[in-house]
C-alpha cells in the first residue's frame, strides 16, 4: 500500500527544515529570524509569522484581508510609477510660466485642446497632480472627480486609477467591488497593471472571493506583457505555494528575471535565495552581493541585512563598525528591527562606543513603532538598570507585555520573576506555568527550569521522574546545564536508576561544551572511579582545567591535590596558593583551609593568629566547620586568648547547623562545665543526639554515660551496646572497652577469650592501656595461655606511652624474673 503524503500548507514555505528526515513534524527555523521549533506545528508556526517583524506581508495569516500600504503606487511597477511622475512633470512644464491652477484656469486649459484624446490624458495628469500635490495643493476629492471624468470618456489609465481610488478610499468612500470592476474593464482593454491588480484582488479577496489559482493566472498574463512586479509576484507564489505547489527553483527563476529588469525587492529576494539555498545552492557571498545591490537602490530591509552580514560574517568578513553603520542607516528610515539592533550595538559596544542610555532610548523607540522584541529588552534594562534607573516593577510589566505576545524568552523571564519575586510577589505556581508555556515554544532554558521545578517541587508536586525527563529533553536540544543535571541524576539516582557510566558520559559531553562544573565533575569521577577507572592524574588535570576557567571549587580541589599528593606530587606551597586564590573568590572551604594551613604551617609559616582570623572569617560566612574550629581556638587558646564561654557559644552555633562534632563538644562542655554550668543530663542528651547522627566518639561517650551513670541511670547492657556499635566503626577506645565488658561481665556474659581478642585488636591500633591489659592476659592466662615472656613484652610496649600501671608491672617482672631475667637494678630504676 502506497503511503499518502500529506501536502504541506503555505506556512511551511516560510520555514527552513533543519533536519531533512521523514518526520512529519521535523525541527524548523523561521527564514526571517532566528526562531526555531524542535517540532513543527503549522498553527504555532503561523502564530509566530503573524508576530514576526521581519516576515513579509505574504507570510501573515491569509484568513483576513492584509493591511494595505497607504502609498497609492504600492502595487504599481517601478516603471509605471516613474512614468506617471515624469509625464505629470512634463505636463506642468508645458504651462508657462509656472503657476498654481485655479478652477477657472483649469476649465480653460481643458477646453483649449481640440484633440479629445490628448484632453483626456491631460485630465488624467491633472488628477494625478491633485492626488500627489504636484504643482498644486493636494486634493484627493478633485483627483477622483478628474479620474472619473477621463475614465467615463474611455481613458484606460484613468479607469485604473479610479479603481485604486475605490480600493483605498481616495477622494471617495472605499468600495472594493467597484474597484475590482474597474480593474476588470481596464484589463479587458489590455491595461497591464490592471491585469496585475486583478491577480491581487483574487489573491487577497478584494471585491471578489479569494481564488489564488486565478491570481497566479493573472500574474502570468501581466508578466508575459513585461510587467516586472507580476514577475516578482510569481516568484512569491512559487516560493510560498500561493495558487500552486511550492517550487523553489521556479521562484528563484522569477526573482532572477525581475531582478535583471531592475526590480529592487526581487534583487533582495535573490539575496535571500542564496542565503538560505532557496532554488539554488547556498552561496553567502552572492547573497551579500545582492543585498548590497538592493541596498544601494534604497531597499531598507537589504540595508538591514547588510548590517547582519557584517555583524555575523555572512558572505563577508565580520566588521562591527560597518554593521553599526548599516543598522544606523536602516534605523533612520524607521526600520524597526534595525532600531532594535542599533540599541544592542550601543548596549554592548558593537562597532561604536558603549552607551547604555542610547541603547535604552532606541529600544524605547522600537517599542513605540511596534517592535515586540524591544519589550523584552526594555524589561532587561529596567531589571538591571541598563541606561535607566533600576525598576523591577516596570521590568516585570514589560516582560509580561512581551509574554502576552507569545515571546518565549519573555515567558521564561516571567517565570523567573514569579519564582524569585522580581517586580512581583513570589508565586511558585505562576512561575511553573510560565516556564511550562515557554517550554511548549521550545524555550530550552524553560525546559531545563521545569526539571528544576519537578525536582524540588516548585509550583508543582515533586516528581523526580518528570524532572529527569525534562533534563533529558533539554540535553537533547544541546543545553549544557541540562547535560550536567542529567549527569547528577544518573550519579545520585534522581528520577532514574543510578548509573555511574551514564553520569560520566553526560558530564563528558557537557564538558566538551566548556561547561565548567562538568569539567570539575569529571575530576571527581576520575578521582573516585565513578563511571570510569580511577585515575588521579586525570582528576588533577580536570581540576586544573576548570580552575583555569575560574571555578573556585576546582581551585579548592587543586589545593587538596597538592596538599595530599592526589595525581601530582605533594606541594604545600602550591596547595596554600590554590586555597588562597579560591579564598579571594569567597570560597568558604578554602578560607577555612587557609586557617588549617596557618595553624599547622602547611605551605606557609605557622601563624595561629592568622589561622584564627581565617576561621573567624569563614565562620561569618556560615561555615559550620570553621565555627567548630573557632570553638577549639577559644577553648585551647589557639591564636587568641582562652575563653570557655566563647568556645561554648561557637560550638552551640555550629551545632544548630547540625555539625556533629560540635554537638559532641557541647556534651563535653556540659559534662565538664566548659563555658557553661556543669549539667550531666544535658551532656548525655548531646552525646545521644550526636550518636544518632553517626558520631563514633559520641557513641563511646554514650557507653561511658550508661557505664558510669553520667546524666542517666547506670545500664551495663546499654553501655555494652554503645561500645559495640562504636567499635564496629573502629573506635579504638570502644574496642578496648569491649574487652573490659567481656572480662568483667558488664552488660554481657563473661567471655575472657573475647576480652583477650578485643585487647589484642585495640593494642594493634596503638592503645597503651590495651597493651597493659594484654600483658595481664598473658601473665595470668586470661582468655589465652599463660606466657610470661609475652606478658613482659606487652608491659614493655605500654611503657613507651608512659602507662603507669605497666611501668609498675615491669618493675615486678624485673624484680621476680617474670618473662625476663631477674634484674633488681632495673626494678629499682623503674621504682624511681
Amino acid at each position: 500500500m502506497i503511503k499518502k503524503v500529506r501536502k504541506k500548507g503555505p506556512v511551511w514555505a516560510h520555514f527552513i527544515i533543519v533536519d531533512k528526515s521523514n518526520n512529519s513534524h521535523p525541527p524548523v527555523q523561521c527564514k526571517y529570524c532566528s526562531k526555531k521549533y524542535q517540532r513543527a506545528v503549522p498553527e504555532r508556526m503561523q502564530v509566530h509569522l503573524d508576530k514576526c517583524p521581519k516576515a513579509p506581508i505574504i507570510a501573515k495569516s491569509q484568513s483576513g484581508k492584509q493591511p494595505v500600504i497607504d502609498d497609492f503606487n504600492d502595487r504599481m511597477s517601478e516603471d509605471d510609477q516613474n512614468a506617471n511622475v515624469l509625464s505629470s512633470q512634463h505636463f506642468f512644464h508645458r504651462l508657462q510660466p509656472p503657476f498654481k491652477l485655479q478652477n477657472s484656469e483649469e476649465i480653460n486649459m481643458q477646453t483649449d485642446y481640440s484633440d479629445q484624446t490628448e484632453s483626456h490624458t491631460n485630465i488624467y495628469h491633472l488628477g494625478y497632480c491633485y492626488q500627489h500635490g504636484i504643482g498644486i495643493e493636494r486634493n484627493e476629492t478633485r483627483a477622483f472627480q478628474l479620474y472619473k471624468e477621463a475614465a467615463e470618456n474611455g481613458h484606460i489609465n484613468s479607469k485604473y486609477n479610479l479603481g485604486r481610488c475605490y480600493q483605498h478610499g481616495i477622494g471617495i468612500e472605499k468600495n472594493e467591488i467597484k474597484a475590482f470592476e474597474l480593474f476588470k474593464e481596464a484589463a479587458q482593454k489590455g491595461h497591464v497593471t490592471s491585469i496585475y491588480e486583478l491577480g491581487k484582488c483574487h489573491q487577497d479577496g478584494i471585491g471578489i472571493e479569494i481564488n489564488k489559482i486565478k491570481a497566479i493566472e493573472f500574474y502570468e498574463k501581466s508578466a508575459e506583457k513585461g510587467h516586472i512586479t507580476s514577475t516578482y509576484e510569481l516568484g512569491k507564489c512559487f516560493k510560498y505555494g500561493i495558487g500552486t505547489e511550492i517550487n523553489d527553483i521556479k521562484a528563484f527563476e522569477f526573482y532572477k528575471e525581475a531582478a535583471q529588469k531592475g526590480h529592487i525587492t526581487s534583487i533582495y529576494e535573490l539575496g535571500e535565495c542564496f542565503k538560505y539555498g532557496i532554488g539554488t545552492e547556498i552561496n553567502e557571498i552572492k547573497a551579500f552581493k545582492f543585498y548590497k545591490e538592493a541596498a544601494q537602490k534604497g531597499h531598507i530591509i537589504s540595508i538591514y541585512e547588510l548590517g547582519k552580514c557584517f555583524k555575523y560574517g555572512i558572505g563577508t568578513e565580520i566588521n562591527d563598525i560597518k554593521a553599526f553603520e548599516f543598522y544606523k542607516e536602516a534605523a533612520q528610515k524607521s526600520h524597526i528591527t534595525s532600531i532594535y539592533e542599533l540599541g544592542e550595538c550601543y548596549q554592548y559596544g558593537i562597532g561604536t562606543e558603549r552607551d547604555e542610555t542610547k541603547a535604552f532610548e532606541l529600544y524605547n523607540e522600537a517599542d513605540k513603532l511596534g517592535g515586540f522584541e524591544s519589550l523584552y529588552k526594555l524589561g532587561e534594562c529596567y531589571q538591571y538598570g541598563i541606561g535607566i534607573e533600576k525598576n523591577e516593577i516596570k521590568a516585570f510589566e514589560y516582560y509580561k507585555l512581551a509574554a502576552n505576545l507569545d515571546d518565549s524568552e519573555s515567558l521564561h523571564k516571567l517565570g523567573e520573576c514569579y519564582q524569585y519575586g522580581i517586580g512581583t510577589e513570589k508565586d511558585g505556581t505562576k512561575a511553573f506555568e510560565s516556564y511550562k508555556e515557554a517550554a511548549q515554544n521550545d524555550n530550552i532554558d524553560s525546559i531545563f527550569q521545569l526539571g528544576i521545578c519537578y525536582q524540588h517541587g516548585i509550583g508543582t508536586e515533586k516528581n523526580e521522574i518528570k524532572a529527569f525527563e525534562y533534563y533529558k529533553l533539554a540535553a537533547k536540544l544541546g543545553d549544557s546545564e541540562s547535560l550536567h543535571k542529567l549527569g547528577e541524576c544518573y550519579q545520585y539516582g534522581i528520577g532514574t536508576e543510578k548509573d555511574g557510566t551514564k553520569a560520566f558520559e553526560s558530564y563528558k559531553e557537557a564538558a566538551q561544551n566548556d561547561h565548567i562544573y562538568s569539567i570539575y565533575q569529571l575530576g571527581i569521577c576520575y578521582q573516585h572511579g565513578i563511571g570510569t577507572e580511577k585515575n588521579e592524574i586525570k582528576a588533577f588535570e580536570y581540576y586544573k582545567l576548570a580552575a583555569k576557567l575560574g571555578d573556585s571549587e576546582s581551585l579548592h580541589k587543586l589545593g587538596e591535590c597538592y596538599q595530599y599528593g592526589i595525581g601530582t606530587e605533594k606541594d604545600g606551597t602550591k596547595a596554600f596558593e590554590s586555597y588562597k586564590e579560591a579564598a579571594q573568590n569567597d570560597h568558604i572551604y578554602s578560607i577555612y583551609q587557609l586557617g588549617i594551613c596557618y595553624q599547622h604551617g602547611i605551605g606557609t609559616e605557622k601563624n595561629e593568629i592568622k589561622a584564627f582570623e581565617y576561621y573567624k572569617l569563614a565562620a561569618k560566612l556560615g561555615d559550620s566547620e570553621s565555627l567548630h574550629k573557632l570553638g577549639e581556638c577559644y577553648q585551647y587558646g589557639i591564636g587568641t586568648e582562652k575563653d570557655g564561654t566563647k568556645a561554648f557559644e561557637s560550638y552551640k552555633e555550629a551545632a544548630q547547623n547540625d555539625h556533629i562534632y560540635s554537638i559532641y563538644q557541647l556534651g563535653i562542655c556540659y559534662q565538664h562545665g566548659i563555658g557553661t554550668e556543669k549539667n550531666e543530663i544535658k551532656a548525655f542528651e548531646y552525646y545521644k543526639l550526636a550518636a544518632k547522627l553517626g558520631d563514633s566518639e559520641s557513641l563511646h561517650k554514650l557507653g561511658e554515660c550508661y557505664h558510669y551513670g553520667i546524666g542517666t541511670e547506670k545500664d551495663g547492657t546499654k553501655a555494652f551496646e554503645s561500645y559495640k556499635e562504636a567499635a564496629q566503626n573502629d573506635h579504638i577506645y570502644s574496642i578496648y572497652q569491649l574487652g573490659i565488658c567481656y572480662q568483667y561481665e558488664i552488660g554481657t556474659e563473661k567471655d575472657e577469650i573475647k576480652a583477650f581478642e578485643s585487647y589484642k585488636k585495640a593494642a594493634k591500633l596503638g592503645i597503651s592501656r590495651s597493651f597493659h591489659k594484654l600483658g595481664e592476659c598473658y601473665q595470668y592466662g586470661i582468655g589465652t595461655e599463660k606466657d610470661e615472656t609475652k606478658a613482659f613484652e606487652s608491659y614493655k610496649e605500654a611503657q613507651n606511652d608512659i602507662n603507669i600501671d605497666s611501668i609498675y608491672q615491669l618493675r615486678i617482672c624485673y624484680q621476680h624474673g617474670i618473662g625476663t631475667e631477674k634484674n633488681e637494678i632495673k626494678a629499682f630504676e623503674l621504682q624511681r
